[in-house]
């Protein structure tokens, strides 16, 4: 009875066995080395390997595939000689449909006859699927790793995990240098960064052109395509970007996107690249200047010299001109000895025509070339966008007509439109007037007195340059200054104004005809004169007139283009004793801040503030002046005053001295001597 449920027992446990293996997928097998049988248990019950051989080993040797037989037999020999705790290897096996698969083979010796194995038993399972996962896995990897394109793995919190050779090959970064690390960005910026995986996130992939520095300090572009791995439950556990070099492909197009658009005889922007440009600025209605310009005669240089020279002057134009260029500014090469100059968001004609006559200057200066000298001139056409044409070859075809006109009727340079070449013609000829009245001495300066409001005395005055020619007669200020302060004219003229102001000066002082101190502007091109002061200690040392006995009036505009440069200017003329007034107070953009810093003595207020005084705001604007000169201890002045109401009202305003047709129009020198000595009298 015992006996019988001891056998159940047995044929259960032996049926639970073989549903193990059967639901496992795994076989068991037992040899039994001293006679060389090996049964094989499976699903399909238990069986012996058919003819043993006791000199086959392994006995199922002819089953293993011969590829891998070695690696068997040495592994299953190690084991029986004690040298491994078990068995255990992976090799192909064929199975009954003569196909081979690979299974996992483990084992162990389980008894010994005198110290010798006797039986061995183990498992084996079928890993063909797995294997051959693994040996994709092992191609894609490969592939990564071989491949010329950088890969790099981010983690969900983009830590890097892996980088391949590709990529160190294109960044120079190593992989013990960045794997483990967050990911950071040198030319990405983080904002770019930031959209590249907002993008993965919400659409599962990016791609689009970077640039980076590279390792050795040089920079690379990539053509990048980022994308994200998902789990089963779709959040994402992993980034990967690949990255396609594409420095030598980009330089390459851009060379020759740039050899398309440049001049290969003067490495000057072509052609083409004008038309281009010039397109770009009328899609945008921008107001253009165009100057197109070729030489005189050049024709007769290449047939006198060579083409080979001619090419060469053509260089050294180029080069000569190219610096007038900027970022508004461009010069191109149109084809032959045909240039063209192009201003961008400009149709200003001081602007246009100084630039045309710096041209002009650099054209005609002497150029030598292999023992040649060559003096050479130009003509110059000027077109205005949207006026002279609406279209590039429409600009240029009326400025080609303009060049030609120019050329024809011994210009240096002519606009296309009528009204505008006029007003350059009227623009050169006062330049042309300056230049002259320097030279033969036609600046003179005229006085005007500046009165006290407290003692009704003269207190100084104000000199004032006055332009007067034999042939012309007086040319008005507000003509020729604005023009000698684009030449830099108004840089000898100020020189000259000073010098004679301070010789009338120190005259008047020594005859005692007034005491007080002389007001002398200076124009924005003087005070940004790296020599101004040392200019004004020669003129006081040559006049011999006292520092004391000069103010400077400085307008607002010029103080305030260059504040904390001012301010030091400012103080080295204060440090002479000169004192300094501040011109057109209120009419420009002056910063309080910045005013009670500034080293000044007296603020002047303008002429259309007082003509306004009878309203309440313009008397608002003049009490604010002065209360904010009381404050700061300066003194004022107001200009332009011209009736007894406005001199009461300056009076009632606290205001300190005034200038103006009330007391006297400017004076001559011999003029303001009698009314100087009048009003000692």
């Amino acid at each position: 009875m015992h006996f019988r449920r001891y056998q159940s027992n047995i044929t259960a446990s032996e049926e639970r066995l073989k549903l193990s293996l059967w639901a496992s997928g795994d076989e068991m097998w037992d040899w039994n080395i001293t006679d060389g049988t090996l049964y094989r248990t499976n699903a399909n019950g238990v069986y012996t390997l058919p003819s043993v051989d006791l000199d086959t080993f392994p006995p199922n040797q002819d089953l293993i595939h011969p590829a891998d037989l070695s690696r068997v037999v040495k592994t299953l020999q190690q084991h029986l000689n004690g040298e491994t705790e078990s068995f255990e290897c992976a090799y192909r096996l064929k199975s009954d449909n003569d196909s081979w698969n690979w299974v996992l083979d483990k084992g162990k010796v389980v008894s010994f006859d005198d110290d010798r194995p006797s039986r061995m038993t183990g498992t084996f399972k079928d890993i063909h699927q797995l294997k051959k996962i693994e040996n994709d896995l092992k191609i894609f990897a490969q592939s990564i790793e071989s491949i010329a394109e950088g890969v790099i793995i981010f983690d969900a919190q983009l830590t890097v995990i892996h980088i391949n050779p590709g990529y160190e090959n294109i960044t120079g970064l190593s992989a013990s240098k960045i794997e483990g690390s967050k990911l950071k960005f040198k030319k990405v910026t983080m904002t770019l960064a930031q959209e590249i995986k907002s993008e993965v996130d919400r659409c599962g992939n990016w791609q689009g052109d970077i640039s980076g520095h590279a390792k050795s300090g040089g920079s690379y572009m990539a053509y990048v395509t980022a994308n994200c791995i998902k789990d089963e439950e779709g959040k994402i556990t992993n980034y990967v970007a690949i990255i396609s070099d594409t420095t030598k492909r980009k330089r390459t197009e851009a060379k020759l996107v740039k050899m398309a658009k440049t001049d290969t005889l003067t490495g000057l922007p072509n052609r083409n690249a004008f038309f281009n440009n010039l397109q770009k600025q009328v899609s945008k209605n921008a107001p253009t200047a165009v100057l197109v310009f070729d030489l005189d005669n050049f024709k007769k240089i290449n047939d006198s010299v060579g083409h080979q020279l001619g090419d060469e002057l053509l260089k050294k134009i180029g080069n000569r001109i190219k610096p007038l260029s900027g970022d508004d500014n461009t010069l191109y090469r149109l084809g032959g000895d045909e240039f063209a100059f192009v201003m961008e968001g400009t149709n200003d004609i001081h602007k246009v025509t100084l630039i045309a006559k710096q041209i002009l200057t650099l054209l005609s200066t002497a150029y030598r070339i292999s023992q040649h000298e060559f003096v050479i001139a130009g003509s110059i056409g000027i077109v205005l966008y949207p006026d002279d044409g609406l279209k590039p070859e429409t600009l240029l075809r009326n400025a080609d007509t303009a060049m030609y006109h120019a050329k024809a009727e011994g210009n240096k340079y002519l606009f296309f439109n009528n009204e505008m070449n006029k007003q350059a013609v009227k623009r050169l000829q006062i330049e042309n007037l300056i230049r002259h009245g320097l030279k033969e001495d036609y600046f003179e300066v005229y006085y005007q007195p500046k009165t006290s409001l407290k003692s009704d005395q003269l207190v100084g005055m104000e000199a004032l340059v006055r332009f007067i020619t034999p042939k012309k007669g007086l040319i008005s200020p507000n003509v020729f200054i604005p023009i000698a302060e684009e030449t830099g004219q108004i840089i000898d003229i100020g020189d000259v104004v000073l010098r004679k102001a301070c010789i009338d000066m120190k005259k008047w002082i020594d005859k005692g005809v007034i005491k007080g101190r002389v007001a002398v502007n200076l124009s924005a091109r003087q005070f940004t004169l790296p020599d101004l002061t040392e200019r004004i200690d020669n003129i006081l040392l040559e006049t011999g007139l006292s520092p004391h006995n000069l103010e400077l009036e400085i307008t607002e505009g010029t103080v305030m283009d260059n504040p904390k440069h001012a301010i030091t200017i400012m103080h080295q003329l204060r440090e002479r004793g000169i004192h300094l007034a501040l011109d057109d107070f209120g009419t420009g953009y002056s910063s309080l801040s910045y005013l009670r810093k500034f080293p000044l003595n007296t603020l002047k207020i303008d002429k259309a503030f007082v003509d306004d005084c009878g309203t309440n705001i313009g008397k608002a604007m003049i009490d604010t002046i002065v209360t904010i000169a009381r404050n700061l201890s300066l003194s004022t002045v107001a200009e332009g005053v011209e009736t007894q109401e406005q001199k009461d009202l300056m009076t009632s305003m606290k205001c300190d001295s005034i200038q103006g047709y009330l007391y006297s129009k400017p004076l001559s020198a011999k003029e303001f001597s009698r009314f100087a000595n009048k009003q000692n009298k």
